[in-house]
């Protein structure tokens, strides 16, 4: 088959204001099993959202932004419904920046003939499909960005910054999360941030600049959320899927407490996933046994056993058409740590 005959159809990614899923919900919420759980963490995300002083933390693993749902992160920081971003850097550097430069995600076929689809150059997520020679021009941007920076060492949310910067005059998209969150000083963290594309273009930039190169690192990604916790009134947690994520951002308030600082554990907490929490695995964990390591609160919090592409977009359009992002300002974390920073040279 010919490569272009597999990239035909493009991922189109959902628009949650564009239709009001408050019936639904409403509905889900008297019926049983999933249903019901959906509809209460929609009402949780949506206390999160109202109550004042909170800071919600969007956590993502997973592909939902390369299978449909990129615009539901957009337009939640657009909205203010999130203030900072902790997340796989396929989320952020595969997905999103690989969009943000004109590429795009394409609708595919599990059953697809994996040997054909390497010999022409195509990755695979379960049914979606991407050009590995345009993932390849995104490490190389990616390189391109760490060559015009100092060497020094740099957070991954500081460097995700840097990307959100060349894309203000480098996009070729309208809507980027990335550029977003640069705009409204949402910060986005990936603790594994090599394990993306990012870490491709990386490798090469210290390849070519063996005495002189930037480094991530991610301890410094954990004191920085661990800030951010330790100056929040009050935390929610709106977390798709698992992995580093979700424990990353609930583990600050233990990391609060070594440095001294008494904390509150996070007030509200939904987690959308499909793990099974028997092989006591910490992705799978449930959000009542977060409790038992004070990370996490009990009287606001949702497990929804869903695949996330099904719920999420109807939890999201259930939050925005109840308006209680409206007047709600933006936290602008990122501009809170960039000061932090800026005080620790000045001293």
């Amino acid at each position: 088959m010919d490569k272009k005959k597999y990239l035909r159809e493009t991922i189109k990614h959902i628009d949650f204001k564009s239709f009001d899923s408050t019936p639904i919900i409403n509905a889900m919420r008297e019926m049983s099993f999933t249903s019901r759980d959906t509809a209460i963490a929609a009402d949780i995300l949506d206390r999160m959202v109202r109550e004042k002083d909170c800071t919600v933390f969007l956590t993502l693993a997973g592909s939902t932004s390369a299978g449909g749902c990129m615009q539901v992160y957009v337009d939640m920081v657009k909205n203010n419904m999130v203030d900072a971003i902790i997340a796989t850097g396929a989320s952020i550097v595969d997905m999103d920046f690989f969009e943000a430069l004109g590429f795009k995600h394409y609708k595919g076929t599990a059953a697809a003939d994996d040997k054909d689809l390497r010999d022409h150059y195509i990755d695979r997520i379960y049914d979606t499909y991407i050009d590995e020679d345009e993932l390849q021009i995104c490490d190389s941007t990616i390189k391109e960005i760490a060559d015009g920076l100092k060497p020094a060492a740099y957070s991954s949310r500081e460097f995700i910054r840097e990307m959100g910067r060349y894309l203000v005059n480098n996009s070729k998209k309208k809507d980027s999360l990335v550029q977003v969150c640069f705009e409204k000083n949402v910060p986005i963290f990936c603790p594994a941030f090599t394990d993306s594309s990012a870490g491709f273009g990386l490798v090469k930039h210290q390849w070519d600049n063996p005495d002189s190169h930037l480094t991530i690192d991610s301890v410094k990604d954990f004191l920085e959320l661990t800030k951010i916790k330790m100056a929040a009134k009050t935390s929610g947690l709106f977390m798709i899927g698992g992995g580093v994520p979700k424990n990353f951002v609930q583990d600050t308030v233990i990391c609060a407490e070594m440095l001294g600082v008494d904390v509150p554990m996070h007030k509200f907490a939904v987690q959308i996933t499909v793990a099974d929490p028997r092989d006591g695995a910490c992705s799978s964990s449930t959000l009542k046994e977060a409790s038992s390591w004070g990370k996490v609160e009990t009287v606001y919090e949702q497990m929804v056993y869903a695949e996330a592409t099904t719920v999420l977009p109807l939890m999201a359009s259930y939050v925005f058409h109840k308006g209680s992002w409206k007047g709600r300002e933006g936290r602008e974390w990122g501009g809170f740590l960039d000061m932090e920073v800026l005080k620790k040279e000045l001293i």
